[in-house]
């Protein structure tokens, strides 16, 4: 049996006896009223009685590869860690997009921005666009590593179902379906077309030893930004490392995918999205 299954077996078993109660949650005034405290509490049991519950569903529904990537800890406090990533999540930055997950044809975010040349980062190109919340988050990391010396440079972002297509059939051209299949997401399958992923820099493997790719990989999670393919998982994400591709998911969204899924971006969207969608 794995480890969270045991984990979930014993909080349910926990909660529906109340041998694991860690204190009171309630305030000093509700617990000088019996009545009041006795119904509130039925109340908490069930809840989460109830999320334990769908947490085993939820668990159930998902590969083993994902599965195993989730790592040991108390079921209670992942789901209280998982209500305040939804909580935060106000700008729904958290949409699984992948081979098995596609986005519509019109889908086009409607916040979506045109990125201008300004002081906080360098454009390669003068055709690119952001959704607004995530640009703003993309300055607050860009100015962090000025101040260190070093200018991040935006060579890819929003790319609309019909860009993607065209640069997929290309791919598939020059490359071998099975190559550009490493390379390059078919259309409705991209990050991009969500306006909330970046491609920095040059675009190649040798940008991951470069002073902006180094510091990306060591700073972009403490400004909310995670690395979508990360080296030695392309049987989990269906692409091969790519150092240059970031997401942006907020902060709170990147710290619980460091606590729980073993800092693997595909393991967490593949969560929450089964969290969504099971009953």
């Amino acid at each position: 049996m794995n480890k969270l299954m045991c984990i979930i077996l014993v909080a349910v078993f926990c909660v529906s006896s109340g041998a694991c109660q860690r204190g009171k949650p309630i305030t000093e005034k509700n617990a000088s009223q019996d009545v009041n405290r006795g119904t509130y509490e039925g109340q908490v049991k069930e809840q989460m009685t109830s999320e334990i519950e769908k947490l085993q569903r939820v668990f159930d529904s998902l590969s083993q590869r994902t599965r195993d990537g989730i790592v040991n800890g108390d079921a209670q406090e992942f789901l209280a860690d998982l209500q305040q990533v939804l909580a935060a999540d106000t700008d729904d930055l958290l949409t699984l997009v992948d081979k098995k997950h596609y986005l519509a044809a019109d889908f086009v975010p409607a916040d979506i921005v045109a990125l201008r040349p300004n002081d906080f980062y360098l454009l390669n190109r003068n055709d690119l666009s952001l959704r607004q919340p995530v640009e703003q988050a993309l300055r607050k990391m860009a100015l962090a590593a000025k101040n260190e010396g070093l200018n991040l440079v935006v060579s890819s972002t929003y790319r609309s179902y019909d860009y993607q297509k065209n640069l997929y059939e290309r791919n598939v051209r020059q490359l071998g379906k099975a190559v550009a299949d490493r390379e390059s997401a078919p259309p409705g399958a991209s990050q991009h077309q969500l306006g909330v992923a970046v491609d920095f820099g040059s675009i190649t493997d040798e940008f991951a030893q470069t002073k902006q790719g180094r510091w990306l990989a060591e700073n972009a999670g403490d400004y909310g930004w995670s690395l979508s393919f990360p080296d030695g998982y392309e049987d989990v994400t269906g692409y091969r490392w790519e150092c240059w591709h970031f997401r942006y998911l907020g902060i709170p969204a990147v710290e619980f995918q460091r606590k729980w899924f073993s800092d693997v971006q595909q393991f967490m969207l593949e969560f929450i999205h089964a969290w969504k969608t099971v009953q």
